[in-house]
């Protein structure tokens, strides 16, 4: 197995996990299989009960793990599915360690950092690397994204750790990829000595990086890169210049250009294959045409939708139509604007606050055919609304709203859980389809599929023939529990209990994704 350590300096947020999200691309594209691994140094198990508006989407794997947005970076871009061991954190390398000592595994040894967190860490990454498979076989080669900048306390075990590591490898199974930023002066002059000063914070810690990818809005040009491998003793060659790009999905072709697959191929020993082009000519299609689609969200950080924004991005490429995103505070809901948009989406949450108004959209939608895909949450409200406005039932509300007639109900399983983390029903579960339906239509006529779940309620089952008797189709099913929800007679409504994002790839775009952009292609009304 070889491993790619990606490692950032002087702030975070410098983009490392696109970069490692790359560097799995351009190795994929040279025939080379490869996994990834991401490392957390917060004190938490999981990102499952993280603030979304402080840290970002909580993206959602097969086996049901809450994890990282970077996570699904690296599925998206390397078309991969991994599971719950490629995320680790301080939280769970604690625990187990802990858990041994308790179970007296140490019999009676004095437990410390080094060497037997540093140990569980090395044990960790190297059993996720080596025991993950795909459909073509084992890993080639695994990257390894330790999150956080080089001097957080935070992340010092797990560089020791990387450390240790490379001293164990055999040559040229083992190299370090050292992000960082070059700001600019005013004058434009790029400023290498934040470079400088991470990297010798690094070699303090005794790594040393084989490759420098400099972060900057500008160009790096050669009389930079030469200062910069002079300070930081890594061959001219090995620093990548990583201007901002207008799309990540084009990152791994600058990267390209950059000559970062060499440098790899190189550094790595691996043979040299001929690069395929068709993930490039995906990302660089152009647009014949253009929707707006208003996402009426609870929290304001975008990044909280991230995989919603990749799914519409990929239908819409797929569909050569480029999707412009409307963001809309869900409590401060507009009629006039929603009816000028081509379609609604109504994303996934929790909590009380903005739930009106996202009922309001829904309601709009349908009644202005108004194409709309609701998710999650979204499928709950639309169940709500239906409720309310169609079938009768004006107090309609879900139990995790308050009082009212609680059409929609905490799941039997869910009931005295007092546990947040990791209890919702999470992860892959199959959905069966309605045949004839819209649900059919958009899933190519199979009877059944799999999709990610996160939630703790459901479409309560007393009120499912209520629902259906006033015309609510439920075209998706597992068991008596609800997944999807589509009306007729209408240009494209539909919901699901599940999410769709998650499992959408730039070269596989989200089936319900792709039919919600469609519709709204077809019912245009924007300029």
């Amino acid at each position: 197995m070889k491993y790619i350590v990606v490692t950032g300096g002087v702030m975070s947020g410098l983009g490392k996990g696109i970069t490692a999200a790359s560097i799995g691309r351009i190795l994929k594209n040279r025939g080379y299989i490869v996994t990834a691994v991401k490392i957390d140094p917060y004190l938490n198990i999981d990102a499952g009960t993280m603030n979304p508006a402080q840290h970002g989407e909580v993206f959602v794997l097969r086996d049901g793990a809450e994890v990282d947005l970077d996570l699904g970076n690296y599925e998206r871009f390397m078309d991969i599915e991994v599971t719950s061991a490629h995320n680790i954190t301080t939280g769970k390398i604690y625990r187990t360690v802990i858990d041994k000592e308790r179970h007296g595994d140490y019999l009676g040894e004095t437990v410390q950092i080094i060497p037997h967190i540093t140990d569980m860490i090395k044990n960790q990454i190297r059993s996720a690397a080596l025991n993950w498979r795909s459909s073509e076989g084992p890993a080639d080669v695994c990257i390894v994204e330790v999150g956080g900048t080089v001097g957080d306390i935070e992340s010092m075990p797990f560089l020791e750790a990387v450390r240790q590591m490379h001293g164990e490898s055999e040559p040229g199974d083992f190299i370090l990829v050292h992000v960082t930023l070059v700001p600019a002066d005013t004058m434009g002059d790029l400023k290498t000595k934040p470079t400088q000063h991470s990297v010798k914070a690094l070699r303090e810690l005794g790594l040393y990086p084989d490759v420098i990818v400099g972060r900057s809005d500008l160009p790096i040009g050669a009389h930079t890169k030469k200062k910069i491998s002079a300070f930081c003793d890594v061959p001219q060659r090995a620093v990548i210049s990583a201007t901002t790009a207008p799309d990540t999905y084009h990152v791994p072709m600058e990267l390209e250009k950059e000559g970062l697959a060499e440098v790899l191929t190189e550094f790595l020993r691996l043979e040299v294959h001929t690069p395929s082009n068709d993930w490039y000519r995906l990302v660089t299609k152009e647009y014949t045409s253009r929707i707006t689609v208003a996402i009426v969200t609870k929290y304001g950080v975008e990044d909280v939708y991230m995989s919603i924004k990749e799914a519409l991005k990929h239908a819409g490429r797929s569909l050569s139509t480029e999707v412009n995103i409307r963001w809309m505070d869900a409590e401060n809901c507009d009629d006039t604007i929603l009816s000028e948009v081509d379609g609604i989406l109504i994303p996934g949450g929790f909590g009380t606050r903005g739930i009106e108004g996202k009922i309001q959209a829904i309601r709009c939608a349908r009644e202005k055919k108004i194409p709309l895909i609701g998710l999650c949450l979204g499928f709950q409200l639309a169940v709500v609304e239906f409720a309310r406005h169609v079938a009768g039932i004006p107090d309609a509300i879900s139990a995790e709203m308050g009082p009212g007639t609680h059409v929609i109900k905490i799941l039997p399983e869910q009931e005295g859980e007092t546990d947040l983390g990791g209890t919702m029903r999470l992860g892959d579960f199959p959905v069966m389809i309605t045949p004839g339906t819209l649900a059919d239509e958009i899933y190519q006529g199979a009877s059944e599929i799999t999709e990610r779940h996160r939630h703790r309620y459901e479409v309560n089952p007393d009120c499912i023939e209520i629902l259906e008797d006033k015309g609510l189709i439920f075209s998706g099913k597992n068991g008596n529990r609800m997944e999807i929800l589509e009306i007729k007679d209408h240009p494209f409504f539909f919901a699901t209990q599940f999410h769709p994002e998650f499992r959408s790839r730039p070269t596989r775009p989200s089936p319900p994704f792709l039919g919600f952009v469609a519709a709204c292609k077809a019912e245009k009304k924007t300029s």
